[in-house]
């Protein structure tokens, strides 16, 4: 339990993500603006913002990933590219980020929870790093332990 000098208390945020400290505001706010540029299509139509959750397949997001990968890596040599360093990286960014949601989508839409543990998937019964498991779940949180 956290006490505040004003006299509120808080849970403690031990075993809670930070995501204020992990993430930067300047990459976010850089990342918004290029998702924002790429929601409009050459037809004139606006994609909605989370158009790219409805689901694209892990091997479109590795070949793009790829492609602007390249771009990055040429702009870090010295070789300037067609869009610059900035767009190559939000653009690895947005596929990284699109590969992975997929593939915890597929993680966690399995309704028996014997696969993860089978698989080794799940580690709430090991070492898990500071009570988060890989499934992004901390053990007092996860629809999995059937220990809470």
């Amino acid at each position: 339990m956290r006490n505040f000098d004003t006299g509120a208390t808080r849970d403690t945020d031990v075993g809670k993500p930070d995501y204020e400290g992990f993430l930067s505001p300047l990459v976010i706010e850089r990342f918004g603006k290029y998702m924002d540029k790429h929601r409009h299509q050459a037809d004139g139509k606006v994609r909605d913002s989370d158009n790219w959750q409805k689901g694209i397949p892990k091997d479109a997001y590795m070949k793009s990933g790829f492609r602007h990968f390249v771009d990055w890596w040429k702009e870090h040599r010295g070789i300037s590219t067609k869009d610059g360093i900035e767009e190559a990286l939000c653009a690895l960014l947005f596929n990284v980020m699109g590969y992975l949601h997929e593939y915890l989508k597929s993680l966690k839409t399995d309704p028996d929870p014997r696969p993860f543990i089978e698989k080794g998937i799940c580690k709430m019964n090991s070492d898990a790093d500071e009570g988060i498991c890989n499934l992004g779940y901390a053990c007092d949180a996860c629809p999995y332990n059937k220990e809470k």
